[in-house]
């Protein structure tokens, strides 16, 4: 693929100005769209256009398992073994696509990888594409860009957008043939080794790294913060954790907060899309060096921050200047970016440019909307994901928003029209149906709910959220009090692969539906150690403690009642009382 790609992107080489004598020529820009951290771009395959997560971490592009059965692709067995966040994942394959459209530039049978966990998107593109030759990222502008340098050296400046805006650079190495982003960094004046990677949401710090630099879960001010999770058959705990500084390159920030989490990768640090939001990052990989600018906004997005230089003294930071968009796909990219970085009023500047050029497109209001919801504009986000339902009535992205937007706001019965719309658009396969599922099961149309989490379980069966899909089949059959042994089998088998609280929560309700009273308080005890104002925890303890005759059964109802004042009357109307 590597050369294949290279002879059909040398024609289109456009050379632009970076010294007198060195050139830099730009060979294929990828339009990126943020979703939430994720960078998205635009894939033709086999004649559709589908979104993948431009990731620098990546060493090579993969299909998800559910969007290759969606598109018939033909599976062969892969040596391929993809890790990240939450271990080794499980099967792999290799597949080869007959048609690709990457950027407009034509492609015949390219090879991917089909494996891994999902994320909503068809795939990632890697670093089999990403490292060609060198590659800017310029996440705010909604661009990644594949360059070309000519005659260039190591005394260049390649930021060539720079102007006056100050450039940091950093030293980078290759890993071998996978051309991963890799440099060393200062974690509290340790040195670690650091990722840098666009497909990881945030920047994460591994246990050992951090326990280098001073820092484990017992440290004061580290917050547990749930579970994380990658390309891994698993998810990992989580926690938050206060780092005093963090030098990249010659540029240092001080006071901040990332996440920490047990990686099993072999480096010490992901930094994630939160730095590539708030930096352009040329990455040199003729060079083996990385320069960037800062562009405003958190480094990372765990909490606003300053950038300071080694003097530790703030810096008046001057940013390059940048044209403005020209169309709505430009205003709408740009927007995204700002949404991702909280900046939530130049993000509805741009968006409502978007909007008034195109007023049309489902997905631009949708973007508003989400913005919207940001600066606490519930009433002008649920009109425009209304008029986004109107004019992208079979949009299954569109629709599962307003659905999600009508059940946080108390409107569930309104929501039940996205809903059929959504089950009726979805492929069997589609990612989505676990989202699906999880809202018809709240919607207590539970044979809906349990066949989506039917399909969602049959098509990815090695996905980290598989111990999510099988507590929330669980729930449903809970709920609706019906075929008690398979939802009990759910439940245990999520709990062997994760111990979460909503799972022993589910227990508990089967347990009770059961008489298995001793066994229901156990779980709730066990569901409220860990989420102790869980009003169904504590209602259904309750419940059972009242068959057992206990005193404290009532105080437990009531607490629940505070907490969820309708569950006592839901509870009865589903016959849990």
């Amino acid at each position: 693929m590597r050369k294949l790609l290279l002879v059909m992107l040398a024609a289109l080489s456009s050379a632009g100005p970076a010294d007198a004598a060195c050139q830099i020529g730009k060979l294929l820009e990828l339009k990126v769209t943020m979703q939430g951290v994720k960078p998205l771009t635009e894939v033709g395959i086999n004649g559709r256009t589908l979104p993948f997560i431009v990731d620098s971490g990546a060493f090579f592009s993969t299909i998800s398992p559910g969007v290759a059965a969606e598109l018939g692709l033909r599976l062969e067995q892969s040596p391929v073994k993809l890790m990240g966040i939450g271990g080794q994942a499980g099967s792999t394959y290799l597949t080869h696509v007959k048609s690709l459209d990457l950027a407009g530039v034509p492609l015949q049978n390219i090879l991917f990888v089909v494996g891994g966990s999902e994320f909503g998107v068809a795939g990632v593109l890697g670093q089999n594409v990403l490292g060609l030759k060198d590659v800017e990222y310029d996440l705010e502008h909604g661009a990644v860009r594949l360059m070309k340098p000519t005659g260039c050296s190591a005394n260049d400046n390649l930021a060539y957008w720079s102007g006056a805006a100050p450039v940091s650079e950093l030293a980078i190495d290759s890993l071998d043939d996978n051309r991963l982003t890799v440099g060393t960094v200062l974690i509290n004046g340790v040195k670690v080794s650091a990722t840098f990677d666009t497909g990881a949401g945030r920047t994460v710090l591994s246990l050992e790294a951090a326990r280098r630099a001073g820092i484990t879960t017992k440290t004061p001010g580290v917050i547990r913060a749930g579970l994380g999770r990658g390309f891994g058959k698993s998810m990992v705990e989580s926690w938050v954790v206060p780092l005093a500084s963090v030098k990249i390159g010659d540029e240092e920030v001080k006071s901040i907060k990332v996440a920490m989490e047990d990686l099993g990768l072999n480096t010490d640090m992901l930094i994630g899309a939160d730095f590539f939001l708030s930096h352009r990052v040329y990455v040199a990989n003729s060079l083996h060096k990385m320069y960037f600018t800062y562009d405003g906004g958190p480094v990372f997005n765990m909490n606003p921050i300053k950038v300071v230089d080694q003097t530790g003294a703030a810096q008046t930071i001057a940013v390059a200047k940048e044209p403005e968009p020209t169309d709505a796909g430009g205003y709408s990219r740009r927007g995204a970016a700002e949404t991702s970085r909280r900046d939530y009023q130049a993000a509805l500047a741009d968006l409502n440019r978007a909007v008034s050029m195109d007023p049309n497109n489902g997905h631009y209001l949708m973007e508003r909307a989400q913005a919207e919801l940001r600066t606490g504009d519930g009433k002008g986000a649920s009109a425009d994901l209304d008029k986004a339902a109107q004019v992208a009535p079979n949009d299954p992205e569109v629709r599962l928003a307003r659905a999600q937007f009508l059940f946080g706001h108390g409107r569930r019965a309104d929501a039940q029209s996205d809903l059929d719309a959504v089950d009726a658009a979805l492929s069997r396969q589609a990612d989505q149906r676990l989202t699906l599922a999880a809202l018809l099961g709240e919607e207590q149309r539970f044979d809906r709910a349990i066949a989506n989490f039917d399909q969602w379980i049959a098509a990815h069966p090695d996905d980290s959220r598989q111990p999510v899909a099988l507590n929330g089949r669980c729930w449903a059959r809970a709920l609706a009090g019906r075929d008690l042994p398979l939802a009990l089998k759910d439940c245990d088998a999520s709990l062997r692969r994760m111990k979460s609280g909503t799972a022993f929560d589910s227990r508990g309700l089967v347990e009770l539906r059961l008489g298995q009273y001793d066994r229901a308080i156990a779980d709730y005890d066990a569901a409220l150690k860990l989420n102790p104002r869980t009003a169904w925890s504590l209602y259904g303890r309750g419940l059972a403690k009242r068959h057992k005759g206990d005193p404290s059964a009532q105080s437990d109802m009531d607490a629940a009642a505070a907490i969820n004042p309708e569950l006592p009357a839901r509870a009865k109307a589903l016959g849990i009382s």
